[in-house]
């Protein structure tokens, strides 16, 4: 279990169920919102993060809806509502992530077909498989694809609307992104090669694209990440590496902060070692996508430069 978050179990027969009710008050709907060209194009993303980009790329003609839209709610295992069911069942495009992260989303599609809608699966953007890394939103260059991928569907649902959404692609890429982008630049320019260590897998790939160096065990940042025990093995390694400051810094996911990484947290933090937070989802509610992500690089950058003594 994931203690800091909401996690709760569902059923295949529960999303069906969902889905039947949600064509049969939604028929209308479908007819009008989802095939019609009049007013924006109705999107549903299953988490904030690509939910945040989507809106953003499509302006004024997208309407988008995520699902996951709470810092409280885990996406690993959210239970669908009605009210999920209905945004599925009238929207022409669909985002869902993908990589196993996200399989009721899956079902809440399949649930609720719609002949006229185009989905988008990250996992197929980026070209990974269930079992692979699922924390693309944390990878500057997947979500560069995301992006690209984002605005051609849009062409391709509305083409009327073509040159628009260029210039929103532009426009988010070249002035909304650029902080965003100036910071990935700086921190992999003045400190790449920095061994640091992590609670769990959602780290991976930033610090790849960083080009920092991560120490923590793989097999413990993917045990936190799925909620199993890691092995004692696993811990008195990192407990090796924080007493004898082999990381320079920790971070951490404060929305999935088990008795393991709190302890590890808490050792850091007497060694002097800087510690880092970053969350799973946009925080707080109603951040956008690179508000969210500059002040987590921020932070990251501020205690890579205590940590090396370079500015």
């Amino acid at each position: 279990m994931r203690p800091a978050l909401i996690r709760r179990t569902h059923s295949a027969l529960a999303v069906t169920l969902l889905g039947l009710g949600a064509c049969a008050c939604s028929t209308a709907a479908s007819s009008d919102s989802a095939t019609s060209s009049d007013g924006p194009i109705q999107v549903v993303a299953a988490e904030n993060f690509w939910g945040s980009i989507a809106q953003q790329l499509g302006g004024s003609q997208v309407k988008v809806t995520s699902v996951i839209n709470n810092p409280n709610a885990d996406p690993h295992d959210y239970e669908p509502t009605a009210a999920d069911g209905r945004s599925v069942a009238t929207a022409r495009y669909a985002i869902v992530n993908g990589i196993g992260y996200d399989a009721w989303a899956d079902k809440l599609l399949s649930a609720n077909p719609n002949s006229d809608r185009r989905e988008l699966k990250v996992q197929d953007v980026v070209g990974l498989k269930p079992g692979d890394n699922p924390h693309r939103w944390y990878s500057p260059d997947d979500v560069d694809k995301v992006i690209e991928k984002i605005t051609a569907d849009y062409k391709k649902i509305d083409p009327g609307h073509a040159a628009y959404f260029d210039s929103r692609k532009k426009e988010f890429e070249d002035k909304t992104l650029a902080p965003y982008n100036e910071l990935i630049s700086g921190i992999k320019k003045n400190y790449a090669g920095t061994p640091i260590g992590a609670s769990e897998s959602i780290v991976s790939p930033l610090s790849d694209n960083l080009g920092l160096k991560m120490l923590t065990p793989e097999s413990f940042l993917e045990a936190v990440n799925d909620g199993t025990d890691p092995t004692a093995e696993d811990k008195a390694a990192i407990d090796r590496q924080i007493a004898d400051k082999k990381i320079k810094i920790y971070v951490y996911n404060s929305q999935n902060s088990t008795p393991d990484v709190q302890a590890q947290v808490n050792e850091a933090k007497a060694q002097g070692i800087p510690v880092v937070t970053v969350t799973e989802t946009l925080t707080p509610a109603g951040a956008s996508f690179q508000e969210w992500q500059v002040r987590q690089l921020r932070g990251l950058k501020s205690a890579l430069a205590e940590a090396t003594g370079k500015r």
